[in-house]
């Protein structure tokens, strides 16, 4: 069974982001490449290995008021190369685009994203905007990026996944667009379990 994880980019989903983007003047070939399912590109090229790795997802949709720590999951589960995907149903409860998506106070502490690098995982997997708050979100995407592993924000159909896999790894498939000088890249991704 295949499960599309990826963000439907519709009209209304285009024009929120327009809003948006335009609000906090971002160009509009910035948010292009920002748009639904994405990875920043943090000056690297992404490896074709990187295509197909081993999924496993963590259910942390219990974290609410505080940072997701490396104790909220079994990091035993984790093997090298790993795409390692975090459900926090964020996505669920809010519409890709709104201000109450794009302002989640969700994110990944330094410490649990420190042990994810050090596991030499492939990509890190997120259901909301970015692994740290706005002021922290370049550089915990760069700090990533230099250890060789790209974050994969606003993954869709977790809650699909999670039933699906009941705990068991799967295959992911990443397949982002080949476009050059854009510093977002959006991204096909689905899970085969």
């Amino acid at each position: 069974m295949k499960i599309d994880l990826t963000v439907t980019v519709t009209e209304e989903v285009r024009k929120l982001m327009a809003e948006f983007t335009a609000a906090a003047q971002i160009p509009p070939y910035v948010q292009f490449g920002h748009l639904g399912t994405h990875f920043d590109v943090m000056d690297k090229t992404f490896p074709l290995d990187n295509t197909e790795r081993r999924g496993v997802l963590f259910d942390v949709s219990h974290v609410k008021e505080r940072e997701i720590e490396a104790g909220d999951i079994n990091m035993d589960k984790i093997t090298e190369n790993d795409f390692v995907i975090f459900y926090t149903g964020c996505l669920e409860e809010n519409k890709f685009g709104t201000p109450e998506y794009l302002q989640t106070q969700l994110e990944l502490s330094n410490a649990l994203i420190t042990a994810l690098l050090n596991k030499k995982v492939s990509m890190i997997g997120i259901d909301f905007p970015g692994i740290r708050k706005p002021a922290e979100h370049p550089q915990a995407d760069q700090y990533c990026a230099d250890h060789g592993v790209f974050v994969i924000e606003n993954l869709a159909n977790l809650d699909t996944l999670l039933t699906a896999t009941k705990g068991q790894p799967f295959l992911v498939h990443t397949y982002p667009v080949n476009y050059g000088g854009l510093t977002g890249l959006p991204c096909r991704v689905v899970a085969e379990v």
